[in-house]
């Protein structure tokens, strides 16, 4: 499994977990952003999203937060860390 190519071919949904205002500031195309505060109450929406999510945020560290949270939650998804990496 290689993220970029999973991005780059639309095959997952793009999570920035970062907060708004770092979002507005750059953000991987086509990402939806849900700041890791507000991750515990949008279990549904992510359950709807195409599947697997890549979470990222500005260094990998809250990104991978909300990976071990959401998996445990039954959902597929991967830490991408930083999202210039991803981009």
């Amino acid at each position: 499994m290689n993220i970029q190519e999973l991005v780059k071919n639309k095959q997952c949904t793009v999570v920035d977990v970062r907060s708004l205002e770092e979002f507005q500031g750059g953000h991987v195309v086509e990402s939806i952003n849900i700041p890791l505060q507000d991750i515990p109450n949008q279990i549904e929406v992510l359950k709807k999203a195409k599947k697997p999510l890549i979470l990222c945020c500005a260094s990998g560290n809250r990104s991978g937060q909300a990976q071990k949270f959401l998996t445990a939650q039954g959902l597929e998804c991967y830490n991408g860390g930083s999202w210039m990496d991803i981009n």
